[in-house]
Order: C-alpha cells, then structure tokens, then sequence
C-alpha cells in the first residue's frame, strides 16, 4: 500500500495506473475507520482496478462550536486496516495541501443542502461539498462511494457532481450496522457505557416509523410519537424525526419512495441514521 502526502504525489501514481487503463475507485473518509468505511472499500474494489481511500478531517464542514478538535484521528490503526483490506493507495494529505493560504472557492449545492441537516448545521454541506468536489478533481477517479448512513451527504454529492459535470460514478453503500443495530459511526466513541446502551433506540424507533407509514399510517402522528418516545428514554434533545422523499428530501407525495430520517443528541454525541420506507 501506497501513502500519498501531497497532491502532486497522488497524481503521479493515478497517472501511472492510468497507462495501462486500470480503473479508480476513491473513498472519501476523516479517517477513525470501521466497518462501514471498510465495506464501501470492498464495494470500490469490487468494480475497479485500483482503489484510493483519502484520509482528511475536513476543518471547512466543522462549526466553531463543534468537534473538530477532538475528532478521533487514529492514523497507524486505519493504515493498518486498510492495508488489511488490500487498499492500494492512501491519499493523506494536511490542511494546507487541500486549502492553502490563497483558497477562496467555495461549493454550495442550494436547494437540498439547505433541508434538514443544513437548518442545524448551516454552513456543513458547503464544507463537504467543497472538499468533496477537490478530492474528485484531484483524484478523477470513475467510481467515488459514499455511506448511505449519511444520506443527505450523499444526494448532495450525487447533486454536486451532476451539475459541475465531474465524471464520476457516485455510489452509495448500505449502513453497516453494530448487532443491536447502531449505525457505525466514528462519533459512537464518543458514547459513555449507558448512552451506549440506548443508542439503538434511534434505530428502533425510526424501523417502527418506516413499517407504519408503509402500512398506511399518518406521518406527523408516528414521527411525533417516536420523538416523544426518545425524549422520555433518555435522549436530550432531537433535531429531527421526519419522513421524506427519497430523491429530494422534499415532503413525501403518493406513489414515490421515502425515506426515514432522523438526528438526535445522547448526552454529547448527535446521532444521525435513516431507513427505507417499504414500498
């Protein structure tokens, strides 16, 4: 396995691939990998010759008041693990390689971006939409997979580059799940042994959303029992708790497919997870 520091780097090993055209697959991650992130690798090479996985807490998608600081970086166990996963190429490079002190740009997908996670973190999907869109032109790789845990984050890329024309495949893959059914997530380290407990309770409550509406049953009156369900188990404060359109998070209209979605804060941590609504 291959570590890159530097764009110019990076570039040199795609060129060489290149040659022989071997196709490239990329994994954007801020590093403190899991299954999850380990599965969307499979899921690249599975598709392609050649697989890139980026490592890079983005400072741009993080608010004043939020984590960045202590963001879990564990770089030797993820290259660890990566080169365990057979990853061929390691893109790590620091802040002022992706912004350096004469960056302006900044890439904002209105419309979407400004829907649920963006009421609560305003500035969040122009910082990932920004970084996102460096890392494939710097990349250009054919296929690009991102986790559907973060669904918002993923139809804001897909929207992204569609409209900047950037080409490149943008997959989503399925939230991997712990055996109780927490979403995998870096922040879950963040959960002290009781709040990890009842975390699953978020999962819980928005299948039981998902199997109701599907059934037939009204939307406002599931989301605002389940919100008052968390409250009461032990959950500080929930963000949101909806049914949306699948494609444009949107409210829902007969006959399209939806989608569960959900934010809510367990003592410091925010949890965030989704569902299908079956059709």
């Amino acid at each position: 396995m291959e570590v890159a520091r530097s764009i110019a780097e990076m570039r040199a090993i795609v060129k060489d691939w290149r040659k022989s055209d071997q196709r490239v697959s990329l994994v954007p991650t801020m590093g403190a990998l899991h299954e999850g992130h380990l599965s969307l690798v499979h899921k690249g090479k599975e598709r392609t010759d050649k697989s890139i996985v980026s490592i890079f807490v983005n400072p741009a998608q993080f608010a004043p008041h939020e984590d960045f600081n202590t963001y879990p970086r564990e770089e030797e166990r993820d290259f660890a693990a990566l080169r365990h996963a057979n990853v061929d190429l390691v893109y790590a490079p620091d802040v002022k390689e992706i912004y350096p002190e004469n960056h302006h740009t900044k890439v904002e997908v209105q419309g979407i971006s400004q829907l649920l996670e963006g009421q609560f973190r305003p500035q969040f999907f122009i910082g990932v939409a920004t970084v996102v869109a460096k890392l494939l032109v710097q990349v250009m790789p054919d296929v690009a997979l991102f986790g559907e845990k973060d669904y918002q984050q993923l139809c804001v890329i897909r929207a992204m580059a569609r409209d900047l024309d950037i080409p490149v495949d943008v997959l989503g893959g399925e939230t991997i799940r712990e055996s109780d059914g927490l979403a995998m997530s870096s922040r879950n380290a963040y959960l002290t042994n009781a709040e990890r407990t009842l975390a699953p309770r978020l999962y819980q409550e928005i299948t039981a959303i998902a199997e109701q509406v599907s059934a037939g049953a009204d939307i406002d009156q599931v989301c605002a029992a389940a919100s008052k369900g968390l409250s009461e188990s032990g959950f500080k404060a929930i963000d949101y708790i909806v049914v949306k359109d699948a494609d444009t998070l949107e409210d829902p209209t007969p006959g399209r497919p939806m989608r569960v979605l959900a934010a809510a804060w367990l003592g410091r941590t925010r949890l965030i997870d989704n569902i299908a609504v079956p059709a």
